[in-house]
């Protein structure tokens, strides 16, 4: 690309950064992208100092507690969150009842599934004999399910009403109480188990609720009747199951590689891979954040969409441009910040990855696309042959040529779905939205070719 293209892309998005029609979008989506930010870096921290206030085996027993609350969290939505970005815009007068009958599914079927994991873990692996150890653990582990489940959903109904700057503070208080309060139990509590450490992420996510409801209290305008009208839920079902399914699909790979490393691999390489994998975490945000924002903003205004939709795949390419210049020159250092085996072992893979942020911004934007049509179902099963197709080549790659073909094999594959997923988000961009010929609403171009 000639330098002339990046003045020319950067004057026009400097064009479209100063519209007011822009400006909610744009600080929704710096709002995610800020609490990305935030929760990696006190993360990193928060990890560092649990390896010094806590025995090795404390460590592990926690982190591997606190994968299952985020997996059995995010199964407990039930496609709930992504659901409430697209029917909150259009639920004036009935959102507050429709975010309260989302809570309460999501606790209550987090709840269910973190008793069922704590009676099924045990007798699986040996690991998970400390939940068996009275009711204090089966309380505090489901408990802890039970708010990653409502936060989670919290977070993208605060995205559907274009609140991103409460996300933003509740997603700060989070890892700040967590950090906080982990010092104190580190050098006061007598109990030195994983369970201490999975405590004070229970107790972060208590603590920023609170934060939230005196937040959102302190203005009670906007506040609408917050009582559950279960009825709502009569046709939503189908519609939260499908957005369950494919976020499922869109998440697979990011589940699904550490596992593979770690089985065709080694543990060994597996650890330099999933350090590397939270960096490339950083860098994929940027195209997942602007196209969950540019979903929400699409539902509330369909006639803004293409040109909000070219915003967003400029904006994401050119600072898709600045952190792959960032990988490419700082790969080794940033690997050697953990260590020099890091650095030596998953410099280039990540460079390598780091190159799929491009396919992935189109891939991004199909989703949101989609969406916006509501062909939700149709686009689940997309994105679960694609994250089939990701994760066999990198299987093959992995095989062949350790991470290094691990992550050719990835980029190909996530280019491969690139190609196909163009032909629905060029159309999107380029085409003026048409008025609708039975509602008189405006519709998007139609998607039937893809």
């Amino acid at each position: 690309m000639q330098p002339r293209f990046f003045y020319t892309l950067a004057t026009k998005l400097s064009t479209s950064l100063r519209s007011a029609a822009n400006r909610s979008l744009l600080l929704n989506a710096g709002s995610m992208i800020g609490t990305t930010v935030i929760t990696a870096g006190l993360g990193f921290v928060y990890w560092w100092l649990a390896a010094r206030l806590f025995p090795q085996a404390a460590v592990g027993f926690a982190s591997a507690l606190i994968s299952a609350m985020s997996l059995l969290g995010t199964i407990g939505m039930m496609g709930l969150g992504t659901l409430l970005i697209g029917e909150l815009p259009q639920q004036s007068g009935q959102r507050g009842s429709l975010i309260t009958v989302a809570l309460l599914v999501a606790g209550g079927v987090s709840v269910v599934l973190g008793l069922l994991f704590v009676g099924i873990a045990p007798l699986v692996s040996a690991e998970f004999q400390p939940l068996t150890l009275g009711p204090l653990p089966l309380l505090l582990f489901t408990l802890g399910v039970a708010l990653t489940g409502v936060t989670l959903v919290l977070d993208q109904a605060l995205i559907g009403l274009l609140r991103g700057e409460l996300q933003l503070w509740r997603n700060a208080v989070f890892a700040v109480a967590k950090l906080l309060v982990l010092l104190p139990a580190g050098v006061w509590v007598a109990d030195q188990s994983g369970l201490s450490i999975y405590a004070t992420w229970a107790l972060g996510n208590l603590l920023s609720l609170l934060v939230l409801s005196g937040l959102v209290l302190r203005r009670r305008r906007h506040l609408t009747d917050i009582r559950p009208r279960w009825r709502m839920l009569q046709r939503l079902p189908g519609a939260a199951l499908a957005h369950h399914a494919l976020n499922l699909a869109l998440q697979l790979p990011a589940l699904g590689l550490p596992v593979i490393v770690t089985v065709l691999l080694s543990a060994t390489l597996n650890a330099s891979f999933y350090m590397a994998w939270l960096l490339l975490h950083l860098v994929f945000a940027i195209p997942y954040t602007l196209t969950i924002v540019l979903y929400a903003s699409g539902v509330a205004d369909r006639a803004t969409f293409a040109h909000k939709i070219r915003l967003t795949l400029g904006l994401a390419l050119l600072l898709g441009v600045l952190s792959n210049l960032v990988l490419w020159v700082g790969a080794d250092f940033l690997m050697g910040m953990f260590g020099p085996t890091y650095a030596a072992q998953a410099a280039w893979p990540l460079r390598i990855m780091g190159l799929g942020v491009f396919p992935l911004i189109i891939k991004d934007h199909y989703v949101a696309t989609c969406r916006v049509h509501g062909r939700i179902a149709r686009t689940a099963m997309y994105a679960t042959l694609g994250s089939i197709l990701e994760l066999s080549l990198a299987a093959a790659g992995a095989v062949m040529n350790g991470l290094i073909g691990l992550s050719v094999g990835l980029v190909l594959a996530i280019c491969l779905e690139a190609i196909f997923m163009a032909r629905a988000v060029y159309p999107s961009a380029i085409m003026p939205v048409a008025e609708s010929p039975t509602a008189g609403e405006p519709t998007l171009p139609s998607l039937e070719h893809v």
